[in-house]
């Protein structure tokens, strides 16, 4: 189910790759996730050079997927072995086994991590083009008049909305989320680079800050680009919700990329329920330490100095937030608040990347710069109202029975 581009006629094959169990030894299928292996299954056999041999594997559509967005590719149902085709005269479909029986998962995550780098990207892109598109509409479009001490004065003519502040507000916004999911996913990928090429330190730290930034690189972007490509759509007022104008597709394209790669409280499990602790909490303390040292940095600089304080006081809400969450050692209680704690623990990234960015840009340390002024100032005090339920443990949503809804 939900695989993209799973059947279609602009190619001459193909390939799937599929997650399937197989039985052990005693004929029995092993529990669990260990008992998962990987196998390449083509819709249509080749030989052993890799020529099409004019048969069918036992691949076959089912059904297509008629999605919110993403409208320009398939989206699949498919059934494997059902009998409406028999390769070699026999029943089932073939596959490849992939390394070693068992070890499916393990092979997929080695792809699935990127994966994940890649899903933010495209959540960063689809905000970036919604970002683009209303600013372009704000500097254009014409609506009201500017107010003075004594009202509106009608006589004059029309401003642009982009002379609003509310408007303002949102392109802000939307450059703050779009530019800062952007330096994100640049800082992961140069993290892959370190962990494939750097030397055995280098390689290793770059290891553990990708465990710890993975679940943010996907899940932070998908959130605030799909806000941003909302403000796009707001900025265009009634048009926004029309064709006549691009934005109220980059918001359906978008609102896949909570969801699928692993959703936002998949994600949030896996922050809060493994990363954060695995190998004594070395990535995260890492991190911090990272965090730590552009704070010193800002430091030299006078208008960075309250960003820096802002950013070091967040540091310690969210480790103290974890250490909270997982006072009881109940995973039952420390995980009900994941997401808000996602949430916390990614707007903190971010404002770090921001720091990080006014830091080292030479051009820009005489000035305070806009989106990261406005994330300091907008967005960073969000962070106490969601670290609020992690820290208390709160049990609302747990404690809820089903009639109650």
């Amino acid at each position: 189910m939900w695989i993209s581009s799973g059947d279609h006629e602009l190619t001459e094959n193909i390939v799937h790759l599929v997650l399937a169990k197989i039985p052990d030894q005693s004929g029995k299928l092993i529990p669990g996730t260990r008992g998962i292996s990987l196998f390449i299954v083509p819709k249509k056999m080749v030989d052993c050079k890799g020529q099409l041999t004019g048969e069918r594997n036992d691949v076959a559509l089912a059904g297509l997927n008629h999605k919110l967005g993403w409208r320009g590719t398939t989206n699949t149902l498919l059934n494997f072995g059902e009998g409406k085709f028999k390769p070699g005269g026999q029943s089932g479909a073939v596959g490849y086994l992939v390394g070693k029986p068992g070890e499916g998962l393990r092979c997929m995550f080695h792809m699935m991590n990127k994966a994940r780098i890649g899903v933010g990207t495209a959540a960063a892109m689809l905000g970036l083009a919604g970002y683009y598109a209303s600013l372009d509409y704000a500097l254009n479009r014409l609506q009201g008049r500017p107010l003075g001490t004594t009202g509106k004065d009608v006589a004059q003519p029309q401003v642009r909305i982009i002379e609003h502040a509310d408007v303002k507000r949102m392109l802000l916004a939307q450059k703050a989320y779009c530019e800062g999911a952007l330096a994100l996913e640049l800082y992961c990928a140069r993290l892959v680079d370190e962990e494939m090429t750097g030397d055995a330190t280098s390689a290793d730290e770059a290891r553990l800050l990708l465990e710890v930034l993975l679940p943010i690189a996907k899940s932070w972007p998908s959130e605030w680009c799909l806000e941003a490509n909302s403000l796009a759509i707001q900025i265009h007022g009634g048009y926004g919700y029309t064709r006549d104008f691009p934005v109220e597709q980059y918001w359906r394209d978008n609102r896949l990329n909570m969801i699928h790669e692993g959703t936002h409280g998949i994600q949030a499990a896996d922050l809060l329920g493994r990363k954060i602790l695995m190998e004594d909490a070395k990535g995260w303390l890492l991190l911090q330490s990272r965090m730590r040292t552009t704070c010193a940095r800002a430091k030299q600089h006078p208008h960075l100095v309250k960003h820096a304080n802002a950013l070091e006081q967040t540091i310690a809400q969210v480790d103290a937030a974890a250490q909270a969450a997982w006072a009881t050692g109940h995973p039952q209680e420390a995980l009900v608040n994941a997401v808000p704690f996602m949430q916390a623990f990614g707007h903190m990234v971010i404002a770090w990347l921001w720091l990080d960015i006014a830091t080292n840009n030479i051009a820009v340390q005489a000035i305070n710069m806009p989106p990261a002024a406005y994330f300091y100032a907008y967005e960073l005090p969000k962070i106490a109202a969601w670290l609020q339920a992690v820290q208390q443990r709160e049990m609302t949503c747990a404690n809820m029975r089903e009639e109650d809804f």
